[in-house]
């Protein structure tokens, strides 16, 4: 026998159980029951209790019978001059050419491993590093299990049994299999992938081994207590077993206790619904619309904790992030999903290809996997990924019944998301339509937000939303309807601006403040509109406002005060200076507008065209000038005049209100609680400083309406503002 320097190891012949054949093996030294982890000659037993192991003269080591000059194993090499044998502490068994101090490895059972993985054994690909199991308990001969580190794709362990047939694999490597006592790590030089598994502390005995069940074991010795412990095995459950759900399924443990496990990953359906329906999920799941997909309107649905599938036909990109490795999946029509390949760093990436094989759920180690599906089923996706969401979903049918296949007639105003649509459903409510634009994805984002959001909603200054639709590309809100259109209707038309009187006019203003209130302080919710403009402030039959379009609107924390973004969305006019050329917004930013509109609803005039013979002089600085002068009476619209001192005091302390919402500085404005406040009381107000001036040029991107009338360009493409006569 041949013992390890430390003594962790012993090199000698065995005979397994009842067997009567001998063996060259290796096992564990001090261990009380022989653990066997390698076998020279595991399908070429000797047959009586003599072995010789020797090397012969071309250096190469020989294993014959001492009776017999059969022989039964060599390592296959050879050599000038005279190796060296070693079995090193770690398990492996090396045969060393020496020049001098130098020692090169000229052979090493690790790179031959019978049913046992070592820890610090480097693992390669190929069949002739593949890990097989013993035939049985006694006989350490080839069994009908291998397990082998495949490199296509991103590396992976795959167990087999038989020729092809999988049963379990690891998932791609992606850099975070860690284990309580292990570490593990994979590299990629080139075309040669290798993986190692090691210790945290290397004085500990372990071993990963495959039985001849074909399950995959990975155990520590335990000194106290005498024997091993088993840390993990594989498959375990249903679920781990490869393909259970098959292709394009997705194995769930966790469901309800009792529960088929198998689903269809986003956009798919069961191949065999009766299979499914009598527990065989093998089948797998097909696409709910063929031929939908392209490389214009898909999107992806994140899938969290998952096992990404089987990566055998995958590519990957070690140096890609995540964000490129989804644009790039999306311009590959043939690209089905995609994920990290590397959750450490961020970076890398795998993109899968064809069906999607081999996918489950974990209770909390997974990864994200996004997965590829056509718009449709984008939209679905959006609606339930807010588990608390109950927006009720129309029938495609009832929709177009009500619009009149959204004839023209039915057609109340047009923007770049879309174009919106009076209706009448069955029962006689009347409805708004927004139909967003097959091809805006920002109106995706615009119809997440206003699903989202205004569903949670309720206050009688808000517009309501009743539901949605979602049909092949096609996306609509539905919205009440309100028989009075918008209210830059009536403020910017000196005709319709009549019906308008000031008491009218002072309850809008009343109202709209009250809905702002509501969206930052007293919902469940804490929201910042972002885009609030005449357009946007719906009237009903009693002239009541409503605000609408939440497609810009951001959700805000509890104790969230301001947020930034690159990105500045909204209208000119109505944005605040640290909005629109910082990017900071917060409930001060949705003040700033109210003042705007506030200054509006009592001039009659639009923010940017004060003076036809001074474009460039807003609103604001017009009205500044006028209040200075002490002639804040002077920019009321002359349609509301004629009444009271009472009246007009009023009218100039919406006037000081409104100017008071646009100072340059945040803090300088109220909060909408504030001007609740103002507006319903007597109390003395601050006096206001100058104002923000935001120099207004000429606009060549205008929103068009039914009326062709003007309005303010907004990135906001489409709303309910638009609603105007036909």
């Amino acid at each position: 026998m041949l013992v390890s320097s430390g003594e962790r190891h012993t090199l000698g012949f065995f005979s397994p159980g009842n067997s009567t054949n001998r063996y060259l093996g290796i096992w564990f030294t001090k261990l009380p029951d022989q653990i066997v982890v390698w076998v020279a000659n595991r399908d070429n037993p000797i047959n009586d209790t003599s072995g010789l192991l020797s090397i012969d003269p071309q250096g190469g080591m020989l294993l014959h019978s001492k009776s017999t000059a059969a022989l039964f194993w060599s390592t296959n090499v050879s050599v000038l001059g005279t190796p060296l044998a070693r079995l090193l502490d770690e398990g492996n068994f090396v045969l060393l050419q020496q020049d001098g101090a130098d020692e090169t490895v000229l052979w090493q059972s690790f790179d031959y491993p019978t049913d046992t993985v070592l820890p610090n054994m480097v693992r390669k690909t190929g069949p002739d590093h593949a890990v097989r199991s013993w035939k049985s308990s006694n006989d350490p001969a080839t069994g009908d299990c291998y397990y082998v580190l495949d490199p296509r794709g991103s590396p992976e362990l795959i167990l087999y049994r038989g020729r092809a047939t999988k049963l379990w694999r690891s998932g791609p490597w992606n850099e975070m299999a860690r284990i309580t006592f292990f570490n593990a790590t994979v590299v990629i030089d080139g075309s040669d992938t290798t993986f190692v598994w090691g210790l945290r502390n290397p004085d500990m005995i372990a071993r990963f081994y495959l039985d001849p069940t074909g399950t995959l074991n990975r155990a520590v010795w335990q000194d106290k207590v005498g024997r091993w412990n088993l840390i993990a095995y594989y498959p375990k459950e249903q679920c781990d077993y490869y393909g259970n759900c098959g292709p394009n399924g997705n194995c769930d443990p966790y469901r309800v206790a009792g529960d088929f496990p198998c689903t269809c990953l986003p956009g798919f359906e069961p191949r065999f619904p009766n299979d499914w329906y009598l527990r065989d999920g093998s089948g797998g799941c097909v696409r709910k619309r063929t031929g939908n997909l392209s490389c214009g309107g898909d999107g992806f649905v994140k899938l969290e904790n998952a096992k990404v599938p089987d990566t055998t036909m995958a590519r990957l990109n070690v140096d890609m992030d995540l964000d490129v490795c989804g644009e790039e999946c999306l311009k590959n029509c043939s690209c089905t999903a995609y994920a990290s390949s590397n959750l450490a760093s961020g970076v890398g990436c795998v993109t899968l290809y064809g069906d999607l094989v081999d996918t489950r759920v974990f209770a909390g180690d997974g990864q994200d996997l996004y997965v590829r599906v056509d718009a449709t089923e984008l939209g679905i996706e959006i609606l339930y990924e807010d588990k608390d969401s109950s927006v009720p979903i129309f029938d495609v049918n009832d929709i177009f019944d009500a619009t009149g296949n959204f004839s023209l007639g039915n057609k109340l105003g047009q923007g770049g998301f879309g174009s919106v649509y009076k209706g009448v459903l069955f029962d006689g409510q009347e409805i708004a339509v927004k139909r967003l634009s097959q091809t805006s994805r920002q109106g995706i984002e615009e119809f997440k937000n206003e699903v989202r959001l205004v569903s949670k909603l309720q206050h009688k200054n808000l517009a309501r939303l009743f539901g949605c639709c979602i049909h092949g590309d096609e996306k609509m809100l539905v919205y009440e309807y309100l028989q009075n259109r918008s209210l830059d209707f009536f403020i910017f038309d000196k005709t319709q601006g009549l019906q308008l009187d000031w008491p009218r006019r002072f309850e809008i203003i009343i109202g709209i403040a009250r809905g702002l209130l509501y969206l930052h302080q007293d919902s469940r919710l804490k929201i910042i509109h972002r885009d609030l403009k005449a357009s946007n402030v719906l009237l009903d039959a009693a002239m009541n406002p409503k605000i609408s379009d939440f497609g810009l609107a951001r959700l805000f924390g509890e104790d969230q005060t301001e947020a930034n973004t690159n990105r500045v969305v909204g209208t000119y006019g109505y944005m605040s200076p640290e909005y629109a050329m910082g990017g900071l917004y917060s409930t001060k930013s949705d003040a700033f507008s109210f003042g705007v509109l506030t200054l509006e609803i009592l001039s009659g005039r639009r923010s940017n065209q004060c003076h036809q013979e001074s474009p460039s002089i807003s609103l604001i600085a017009h009205v500044w000038e006028l209040w200075k002068e002490g002639r804040a009476m002077d920019i009321v619209d002359s349609s509301t005049l004629g009444g009271s001192d009472s009246t007009d005091q009023v009218m100039t302390r919406c006037v000081q209100i409104g100017l008071l919402c646009v100072q340059e500085s945040p803090v300088d404005r109220p909060t909408m609680s504030d001007v609740v406040f103002m507006l319903g009381n007597a109390t003395t107000l601050p006096s206001p400083k100058k104002p923000a001036f935001i120099l207004q040029g000429k606009y060549d991107d205008m929103d068009t309406i039914a009326t062709g009338s003007s309005a303010i360009p907004s990135t906001n493409r489409v709303t309910l503002s638009t609603l105007v006569p036909r």
